[in-house]
């Protein structure tokens, strides 16, 4: 039975199993992953320039990455990102509930987000689009494109590794984090 999402032993288990992973392993990490979520979110805590432009914002912010089998994605994804004048006072990969309770979700394809982190697709230009799907309110997040850049520069300078750019062996590698993952804390 997975842990319950918001209480300690949840925080908890899920910090244990980052500390474990990047132990395990060096940057770059693979996007999605609990340590590469872990770098992002260390580096959006440490950017001041975020801090400035984002001052004013508040509410979360989900990236909805939808399954995509062939990468080691079964599942939808969801990373959630607390932000709140600036701070980030967490970044995690949440239940689906917990995902689609976010003030904005943004959803895409794997190969939008992809493009995203890549800075070939603009997030706010990418939603009014249609590329990306937002639940929330748009001119919210177009006040705050600043923020917003920011976020995806932020996420380029991790320099992940992309699911489909991994060997198959690899692939199975993170399927099997994401299901063992999605077992314990309900991802």
């Amino acid at each position: 039975m997975a842990l319950t999402y918001g209480t300690d032993e949840w925080e908890q288990a899920y910090q244990e199993l980052v500390k474990e992973r990047q132990a395990a392993s060096s940057p770059p990490y693979i996007m999605g992953t609990p340590e590469w979520v872990d770098q992002y979110e260390k580096a959006v805590q440490n950017d001041a320039a975020y801090k400035e432009a984002a001052k004013d914002w508040e509410g979360s912010v989900v990236i909805k990455v939808l399954a995509k089998p062939e990468v080691g994605l079964d599942k939808d994804l969801y990373i959630f990102m607390d932000l709140w004048h600036g701070d980030c006072r967490s970044m995690r990969i949440v239940p689906p509930e917990a995902g689609e309770a976010g003030d904005f979700v943004i959803t895409g394809e794997y190969e939008r987000w992809k493009s995203v982190i890549k800075k070939e697709l603009d997030t706010v230009k990418g939603m009014m689009q249609g590329k990306l799907k937002l639940k929330g309110d748009l001119p919210t997040i177009v006040r705050a494109v600043k923020a917003a850049t920011r976020l995806v520069e932020l996420s380029a300078e991790t320099n992940p590794r992309f699911p489909d750019e991994l060997s198959a062996e690899e692939v199975e590698s993170l399927r099997e984090l994401l299901k063992t993952a999605g077992e314990k804390f309900g991802i």
